[in-house]
């Protein structure tokens, strides 16, 4: 098994590919990008950006890092994993892109399980903060501050895409799969971590009905509900836990203060991971 930086990269600015030249990516049109010291790249030109620091905060990376990598979710990163490889046995080989990786948790996990298919690897996010933490963390993957709406990936180099607990884009999604390429998405589920919601929200929402139909130009094949308890059993869990989240700026002042009185919680984790082909 091999684990690579995936390599067929567009410019932002035109779609042309991208080429590597020492420290940074050119396409033929003489857009440069600048590799950061770290190793990623951003393919996010100021034009395209709605704020000036857009995504998570580096405080809100740094919360998730300590939650991801102190194990609470492993069971969600092994159900992707599975999924993910079973997905990738027709040659041994994949190609795979995170769409909003964060600090790189699950594509981390991923190689580590990896066994005899070679991958090819790329974590694309918004935010820089979350893609600085990546590269710090691994070096086998192509790490690269971009937009969902505008992956900076060729047409069709991709066998299979992860958006998990993010923000799909199927029209993206399918210009960038090879045909018959795969989605595995990660949404919450009716009951994620509602414990902790009936603490700090007055009421809780009646859950979204469950999208049944599947996007355009993909075909669903298969959901799969991951659900267990979750001790989290500290105050310290408990912040970062909320602070990975959007519960953080939605939860009313007294339903945060009575988060930060808890010394340990029990929440129930339940998210519904699908996959969908590329018609």
């Amino acid at each position: 098994m091999t684990t690579m930086p995936f390599d067929a990269l567009a410019c932002p600015l035109d779609g042309c590919p991208l080429t590597p030249s020492e420290k940074t990516w050119r396409c033929e049109n003489g857009h440069s990008f600048d590799v950061a010291r770290q190793g990623y790249v951003n393919l996010l030109p100021v034009q395209k950006k709605r704020t000036l620091d857009p995504g998570d905060s580096k405080e809100m990376v740094a919360a998730r890092q300590r939650f991801l990598n102190a194990g609470f979710y492993t069971k969600i990163a092994e159900a992707v994993s599975d999924r993910a490889l079973k997905s990738l046995t027709n040659d041994g080989t994949g190609s795979v892109l995170d769409a909003g990786c964060g600090e790189g948790y699950y594509l981390r996990h991923l190689a580590s399980l990896a066994g005899d298919t070679d991958l090819s690897m790329i974590g694309v996010d918004i935010s820089k903060w979350a893609v600085l933490a990546a590269a710090k963390q691994d070096k086998r993957t192509r790490w690269v501050v971009g937009s969902n709406a505008n992956l900076p990936v060729l047409p069709e180099s991709l066998d299979l895409v992860l958006c998990l607990f993010g923000f799909p884009v199927y029209g993206e999604f399918s210009r960038v799969l090879k045909p018959g390429g795969q989605i595995i998405q990660v949404d919450s589920g009716a009951d994620h971590l509602r414990e902790l919601r009936e603490i700090i929200y007055p009421e809780l929402k009646p859950p979204a009905d469950a999208e049944s139909a599947a996007p355009e130009g993909f075909r669903h094949l298969d959901s799969t509900v991951v659900r267990f308890p979750l001790t989290l059993p500290d105050q310290n869990s408990i912040a970062d836990l909320l602070a990975m989240t959007p519960h953080l700026y939605r939860a009313t002042s007294e339903g945060l203060e009575k988060a930060s009185a808890l010394d340990s919680l029990e929440v129930t984790v339940d998210v519904v991971l699908k996959r969908l082909e590329k018609a």
